[in-house]
């Protein structure tokens, strides 16, 4: 990537995620893009994190704006040109200033909310409560407790986590934002508490059943490149 459009550290990061099916969340895709699979399932996730100092171009970060916790909301998503993504149902982060500015220079599902992140004696607890636009109140209380390194990363825990753009749709185009970082330093987590109603919120089904991996990193350090827009999808079928 010759000049990124963002630079930007994720850290302290939760990742906690379940099984949906498909055509549970087919129609919450951007048009081009279709659900990404992993043995015949797709994915919902809440992922909960520090954004640390984004900042434009090659420019310093900024520390204050720049600085926040952020919760997001997730889908799976793969194009006619097999890059796969991430589709953000929702991003609730805790300053006004780049929820605004993400809303509208990238039309990105931003929502302000007030938001906390502390670690504490090996655990990482996250607490977002819901300001603008709504639905007010809209919260999540999430606390995970950090377990071993993992040394190489299951077949399931690659697919939820090696995830090097997004698909949305910017300028009233389906595009592809590609991203850059290291590979995540990953460890096992314990769900220790997980209160929440941001998926349901967000459109989609409301988990019943335990999520099906929960994870931690300390995180990486991230650029992101300038919007591509996919091809359309060939038709399924004959």
């Amino acid at each position: 990537m010759r000049t990124p459009l963002l630079t930007q550290e994720w850290l302290d990061l939760a990742f906690v995620h379940w099984a949906v099916e498909p055509a549970a969340v087919a129609g919450l895709m951007p048009r081009g893009t279709v659900p990404d699979t992993h043995d015949g399932l797709t994915y919902v996730g809440l992922v909960a994190f520090r954004m640390h100092r984004v900042g434009w171009f090659r420019l310093p970060g900024v520390p204050y704006l720049g600085s926040f916790p952020e919760t997001n909301v997730r889908l799976y998503s793969v194009d006619a040109q097999g890059r796969r993504g991430v589709v953000f149902r929702s991003m609730d982060a805790s300053r006004l200033v780049p929820v605004v500015m993400g809303r509208f220079a990238f039309r990105l599902p931003y929502l302000w909310s007030r938001m906390s992140v502390r670690s504490a004696g090996g655990t990482v607890s996250y607490a977002s409560s819901r300001r603008w636009p709504g639905p007010r109140g809209a919260y999540s209380r999430v606390t995970v407790r950090v377990g071993a390194r993992i040394a190489e990363p299951t077949a399931l825990e690659h697919f939820l986590t090696a995830r090097w753009g997004m698909h949305n749709a910017f300028l009233g185009r389906a595009s592809y934002l590609p991203n850059h970082h290291p590979r995540w330093p990953l460890h096992r987590a314990e769900l220790v508490t997980c209160d929440e109603n941001l998926i349901a919120a967000a459109g989609v089904p409301a988990p019943v059943e335990a999520p099906v991996s929960v994870l931690y990193s300390p995180g990486v350090r991230v650029r992101l490149g300038r919007p591509a827009r996919p091809a359309a999808l060939l038709p399924l079928g004959p």
